[in-house]
C-alpha cells in the first residue's frame, strides 16, 4: 500500500514562497519609512530563502537591497560585504542601479 505525500512536503515549496513574498513586502514597507533595522532583518529573511532556493538571481536582488539599508544607516562596510556577496552570484549583471 502506498502512502500519500505528507502535507508538509506538498505545501512547503509554495509557503516558502509565501514567506518570501511577506517578507519582501514588509522589508519594502519598513525601507520606505526609513526604518532600515527592521528592513534589514526582513531583507535577510529573504536572502536566507533564497540561498536556500539556490535562486542566484533572487540572493543578488537582496544581497542589493541589504548594501543599500546598510548604506543608509552609515555602515559602508556592511553593505560592501553585501555587494560583494552579490557580484560573486552573477558576475557583472547589475539587477538595481
Amino acid at each position: 500500500m502506498q502512502s500519500a505525500p505528507s502535507k508538509h512536503a506538498v505545501g512547503s515549496l509554495p509557503t516558502d514562497i509565501v514567506a518570501l513574498r511577506i517578507s519582501h513586502c514588509r522589508a519594502e514597507h519598513a525601507e520606505g519609512g526609513a526604518q532600515y533595522h527592521l528592513a534589514v532583518r526582513h531583507y535577510r529573511d529573504c536572502l536566507e530563502a533564497a540561498e536556500r532556493r539556490e535562486d542566484a538571481r533572487a540572493t543578488q536582488f537582496f544581497a542589493l537591497k541589504l548594501a543599500a539599508c546598510y548604506d543608509m544607516m552609515g555602515f559602508a562596510e556592511k553593505a560592501d560585504e553585501f555587494r560583494a556577496l552579490a557580484s560573486t552570484d552573477l558576475g557583472d549583471t547589475p539587477l538595481l542601479g
